[in-house]
């Protein structure tokens, strides 16, 4: 432990201290500019749920002052980090594995699944990208479409499963349509499916909510695998830190598929995650923006008819059907990146809550 925190303290982490840069400076921060220079024909970016305000001051500064250790492998500070991230989340840090991204925790709990062939059960509209691999693994996908009002169908998920199920993934709250479970009714989910199969929760989104994660549930339960990430609300998503929470042995096993667990974080990364860490003021400022803006945004966009699903997350998640315009050309010729149509039926689409300015540009442009 001492050699961890001397170590932290030769980068810098441990003896942190700056000014504090004004919020509303961070979406604008000259730091993008040695690798994404901003000019005034630089888009906006609405397409991938990211924080325009971070990573944090803490953070910057924390990444800033680790470069020069870069030369060294960070297998104590990938311990240091995986402790802090279990204190954060009352279990032990034999319930933690870091990856690179919770994308890549995604991909390893698919690999652990394909190991006994069979078939995982996901919602049908959810964040699907990590399932293309399925079928080249050998595993089928079954799709239980949303309830009307967008939300998990938990029944029906619970009825979908048989003999050959091997792993439910659960989104909450669930991109791209912002809804979540309600936690009751998701632990008898959990509870139940569990003696049957592994459910897998993914809390990517869990911080833009005043919901508790499920956590703590790991410790008695070894069919239940959550994954987390640094990509939202921390502002990291260019960093990659993602981890699992689960029972010790889950664990071990997913760790067992990789050459080298918990090495895949980089050591600038993993300082950054630490300083976010601590840097409490930096969310609350970013939860409170984030709720600001979305209402904003919501309410302007009923002004022009169109539906929107309540959000419990940095995105919102709306109808085209009454929209007269061609909404992709408007974004595209008012230089705005926005996503998809993810469902023809009501022709819904999912944009990404910016800086209040980016999102008056956004309304002003679908006008």
């Amino acid at each position: 432990m001492n050699n961890r925190r001397n170590w932290l303290k030769q980068i810098g982490l441990g003896t942190i201290g700056l000014g504090i840069i004004p919020f509303e400076t961070f979406a604008n921060s000259q730091t993008e500019e040695y690798f994404f220079p901003k000019t005034d024909n630089s888009p906006i970016l609405l397409r991938s749920n990211e924080n325009p305000y971070g990573p944090s001051p803490l953070a910057r500064t924390a990444m800033q002052k680790s470069v020069n250790s870069s030369n060294r492998y960070g297998w104590d500070l990938s311990g240091e980090l995986i402790s802090a991230i279990a204190k954060k989340n009352t279990v032990s840090d034999a319930n933690i594995l870091l990856g690179a991204g919770s994308t890549e925790i995604l991909d390893l709990v698919l690999q652990y699944t394909a190991l006994q062939k069979g078939n995982f059960i996901i919602a049908e509209t959810t964040f699907n990208y990590w399932t293309f691999p399925a079928e080249k693994l050998g595993i089928k996908k079954i799709t239980v479409p949303l309830t009307v009002d967008k939300k998990h169908d938990l029944t029906a998920m619970l009825q979908a499963i048989d003999s050959d199920t091997k792993m439910i993934y659960i989104c909450n709250p669930n991109n791209p349509t912002g809804t979540i479970c309600e936690r009751e009714k998701l632990i008898s989910f959990i509870n139940e499916a569990t003696k049957k199969t592994i459910v897998f929760v993914d809390e990517a989104y869990i911080d833009f909510t005043n919901e508790q994660s499920l956590s703590g549930l790991v410790t008695e339960n070894k069919n239940l695998i959550i994954t987390k990430t640094f990509s939202k609300m921390y502002g990291l998503a260019g960093a990659r830190v993602g981890y699992a929470i689960a029972a010790s042995s889950t664990i071990e096993e997913l760790s067992a598929l990789k050459s080298s667990p918990n090495l895949s974080v980089s050591v600038v990364s993993a300082v950054a995650a630490m300083a976010s860490l601590n840097d409490d003021k930096f969310i609350a400022q970013v939860n409170t923006a984030n709720e600001e803006v979305k209402k904003y945004t919501i309410e302007q966009l009923n002004k022009l008819n169109l539906t929107c699903i309540p959000s419990h997350s940095n995105f919102i998640y709306f109808s085209l059907d009454n929209y007269k315009k061609d909404y992709f050309k408007q974004l595209e010729s008012h230089n705005i990146q926005g996503t998809k149509i993810y469902e023809e039926n009501g022709k819904w689409t999912r944009i990404t809550i910016g800086t209040m300015k980016e999102m008056q540009q956004f309304i002003a442009a679908i006008k």
